[in-house]
C-alpha cells in the first residue's frame, strides 16, 4: 500500500474499516487509485474511497454493505 494512503487511513481512523473490507475490494481500490494518470484524478479517487469507508457502505460508486448489515425483506405474514 502506498505510504500516503496508509498514513491517511491511519490519520482518519479508517484503517480498521479498510482492513475489514474483502480483499478484492482492497486490491481494487489500490489498483484504481494507482492507475490514475492525473494527480487530481488520484486525489478524487482517494477521497471517494475515504468517503465510502467512512460511510461503511458503497464500493467504487456501487451499492454495497457488509454482510451483517444487509437489509433483508421480511417474510410476508400469513393471513
Amino acid at each position: 500500500m502506498p505510504e500516503d494512503i496508509e498514513g491517511l487511513l491511519d490519520i482518519q481512523g479508517l484503517r480498521e474499516a479498510y482492513d475489514a473490507r474483502p480483499s478484492y475490494q482492497r486490491n481494487d481500490y489500490l489498483g484504481w487509485i494507482g492507475r490514475a494518470v492525473r494527480p487530481v484524478t488520484r486525489v478524487r479517487r482517494i477521497e471517494q474511497m475515504v468517503d465510502e469507508l467512512r460511510a461503511g457502505e458503497g464500493y467504487m460508486g456501487m451499492a454495497w454493505a457488509p454482510r451483517g448489515a444487509r437489509r433483508r425483506t421480511p417474510e410476508p405474514s400469513e393471513p
